[in-house]
């Protein structure tokens, strides 16, 4: 286990040294709950921050292999210590070493809005997929009432986290971020939020009778598979 791999540089992690390390940190238990109850699998997750996951699906005996692709390199770091393999770089420069059809399944949780081309890599890593494999990812909803608050405020304001993260290079609705794996070759069993919706979500749902439920969507989660 703990394979080190550096595949390229991390040229794009200084925007990243300031983040506190529980940004990195915390098991996502949706997906977790979602991973194959299959001790022979290899799963991949792109953004595995500092291995929690990875490690709670190891411990559990989930998978056989659990690999990790981070950029920032003191979340790598501690990933090394708990993951099959880390490499750490950016994605979107990297060279897969797998061969095409390896995984039987990946997690992309919160990283996809920060990739300049986040499609190509989605479509790059739905190669490297066994037919059936599961896919989960998720992504802030750009498309949602705080937001769109501001935008009538004429406020575009960034942050350090949450859906305005100031590192973020892309933003999503629930019907594009489904457009782009479905663009892969994806087939999306289920487009859900991540959490329910607030007091004041949940009453405009029911005042709307739920026709515009995507605004109170906080975070966007796919669970799809590949065909």
């Amino acid at each position: 286990m703990n394979q080190i791999v550096q595949d390229v540089p991390d040229v794009n992690a200084d925007g990243y040294k300031d983040k506190q390390s529980t940004y990195y940190g915390g098991v996502r238990r949706e997906f977790h709950a979602l991973l194959p109850k299959d001790s022979s699998a290899n799963v991949l997750e792109i953004g595995c921050g500092s291995g929690e996951t990875g490690a709670a699906a190891i411990a559990e005996g989930l998978c056989h292999t659990y690999t990790g692709v981070e950029l920032a390199p003191q979340a790598a770091a501690v990933a090394r210590t708990r993951l099959t393999e880390v490499f750490e770089g950016d994605v979107e420069r990297m060279t897969f070493p797998w061969p095409d059809g390896h995984f039987d399944a990946v997690l992309m949780s919160e990283v996809l809005e920060h990739l300049i081309d986040p499609w190509t890599v989605v479509k790059r890593v739905a190669a490297k997929l066994k037919p059936g494999a599961i896919v989960l990812a998720s992504s802030p909803n750009v498309a949602q009432l705080a937001i769109l608050k501001g935008i009538i405020a004429d406020r575009w304001e960034l942050t350090e986290t949450g859906v305005m993260d100031r590192t973020h290079l892309r933003w999503f609705t629930q019907g594009s971020y489904r457009q782009m794996f479905e663009d892969a070759g994806i087939r999306i069993d289920e487009v859900r939020a991540m959490a329910p919706p607030g007091p004041f979500g949940s009453v405009f749902n029911l005042v709307t009778l739920n026709r515009f439920r995507h605004l109170t969507m906080r975070q966007i989660c796919v669970v799809g598979h590949k065909p």
